[in-house]
């Protein structure tokens, strides 16, 4: 029987804390990726940890309501996290872009910097520091003031939700959401398999 303490996990609490507990390549892309968002972000914002990522989101102070999710937490709005085979950039901001402008910009300066964009619904993926674009991430950032952000997010999200009785789905003046348009895609999409197309 082994006589060492077991080794217990401690969640990094700090930015900071979570950087220094990275391999090195991993933690020079990372902040530098952090220090360009801190450069590049509007007031109003809050650096913090949310979701064990290194996040910035809309403090309750700002925004009362919080995340529709899980409303004791802040609005998300980025974070940035070490995953098993790939670091990656969570950009919430350009999920909730409400005419797709930022979002479309965004993908051009990222493909022309890079030549190459692994990207979900708002996922960004990466390897190294070499495959990321600092100037798509610091334009995107500063593209979004929070009274920008919040209007998308309350016009993607939570009126859509409160129409629908808490569902995403719904319309904002006349317009469809983009949550509505995620899912009405989707459907498609499903429907055009089962008939062959």
């Amino acid at each position: 029987m082994s006589d060492k303490p077991p080794v217990t996990k401690v969640k990094p609490t700090t930015a900071a804390a979570y950087l220094a507990a990275l391999p090195p390549e991993r933690k020079e892309a990372l902040s530098a990726i952090r220090k360009t968002i801190n450069a590049h972000l509007p007031k109003g914002y809050k650096e913090g940890m949310q979701y064990g990522m290194i996040a910035w989101f809309v403090p309750h102070s700002v925004y009362p309501k919080g995340y529709h999710c899980d409303a004791k937490q802040p609005l998300p709005f980025l974070s940035l996290a070490s995953q098993k085979n790939h670091m990656a950039a969570y950009l919430f901001c350009l999920y909730c872009d409400a005419d797709g402008e930022v979002m479309a910009r965004f993908q051009e300066t990222w493909e022309s910097d890079t030549g190459k964009l692994d990207m979900g619904k708002s996922c960004v993926r990466f390897k190294n520091l070499e495959q990321v674009s600092l100037k798509a991430i610091g334009d995107a950032v500063k593209a979004m003031p929070v009274e920008k952000f919040v209007a998308s997010y309350e016009a993607a999200w939570v009126t859509p939700r409160a129409k629908a009785g808490g569902k995403a789905g719904g319309t904002v003046g006349g317009k469809k959401s983009t949550a509505e348009k995620v899912v009405k895609k989707s459907a498609a999409k499903k429907v055009s398999k089962k008939r062959g197309g």
